[in-house]
């Protein structure tokens, strides 16, 4: 099999291209800098540029389905200009990989993209399924809706979709986690708010596994990329703090105080969606890690 990656240099891209190696698929990825292109047999990258509609369309060939991960970044602060290249980086590059296709003999049978649990309405008291309709109105909510929308364009090409909503994904290499535990570490870690908002995550081991998983066993719509035990922002940051073995001795850091320092993107830290895993799981699929304590520990090496 060779499947053909956007955002393989990303955080979740690399551990994708790990599991693809395991495997033994052969990877074609896509990249915007050209000295990032390799030409090995099973590591081949071809450049494309979505700002300009360009994309190298051998990038195609022999490919049996798309992992499609590309998308600027939410972890920046909001700036109208930088929510533009938020919103324009997903549906553009989506819609340049369609519309390369377009009249194009391929061999592509599925795609599975990334999405976001964003998509659901922040709750305290919901349990969200992949069926629930209502669209979260905020930014994320938008961006995740319109993400999915394009996404359906494959379909136009013969193309199966499937789509990831992704939670907190907890890694050592990057993303949340260490920004996390560094002021846990230092001692000055504290909860956000009232600590009771949902934080629905997976360790990234399991959602590259899951990419790999749907594709394998040809899983069609749509699924949430979260493990099955949501925890609290509270317990979270306990359990991150217990872990790693230091007190939680601050006060919970107010709204107010975080909206000044990162403005609207403060929403990621605030916004609560419980969110289910169980249809993944009826489908066959196995976490290695259920539950959040596990997970940290091997994250953390403890």
């Amino acid at each position: 099999m060779r499947v053909l990656i956007t955002g393989a240099t990303g955080l979740i891209g690399q551990q994708i291209v790990k599991v693809c190696q395991e495997q033994g698929i052969s990877i074609n990825y896509l990249t915007t800098n050209k000295s990032k292109i390799k030409n090995d047999t099973n590591y081949q990258g071809f450049y494309w540029n979505i700002v300009n509609q360009e994309i190298d369309k051998a990038c195609f060939k022999n490919v049996d389905a798309i992992i499609h991960l590309a998308g600027a970044s939410v972890s920046k602060r909001w700036t109208p200009e930088y929510k533009n290249e938020i919103l324009s980086s997903r549906i553009n590059g989506t819609q340049l990989l369609i519309n390369a296709l377009k009249g194009e003999s391929h061999n592509i049978k599925q795609v599975v993209s990334a999405s976001g649990i964003g998509i659901y309405p922040n709750s305290l008291i919901n349990y969200y399924e992949e069926s629930f309709k209502e669209v979260d109105n905020s930014f994320l909510g938008d961006v995740v809706k319109a993400w999915e929308g394009a996404v359906n364009g494959f379909s136009e090409v013969g193309i199966a979709v499937s789509k990831i909503r992704i939670g907190l994904v907890l890694s050592n290499e990057g993303g949340a986690l260490p920004q996390m535990a560094k002021p846990i570490k230092f001692g000055v870690g504290a909860a956000f708010g009232n600590g009771k908002q949902w934080q629905s995550w997976i360790h990234i081991h399991d959602l590259a596994n899951m990419f790999l998983y749907i594709i394998n066993s040809k899983l069609i719509g749509t699924y949430n990329g979260v493990a099955p035990n949501p925890v609290s922002n509270k317990e979270l940051t306990r359990t991150v703090a217990k872990v790693l073995g230091r007190p939680l001795i601050l006060p919970n850091i107010p709204k107010f105080l975080m909206k000044k320092v990162l403005g609207e993107m403060h929403l990621l830290l605030f916004s609560s969606q419980r969110v289910s895993s169980k249809k993944i799981e009826d489908k066959g699929f196995y976490f290695g890690y259920h539950h959040l304590k596990p997970a940290l520990e091997e994250l953390f090496g403890k």
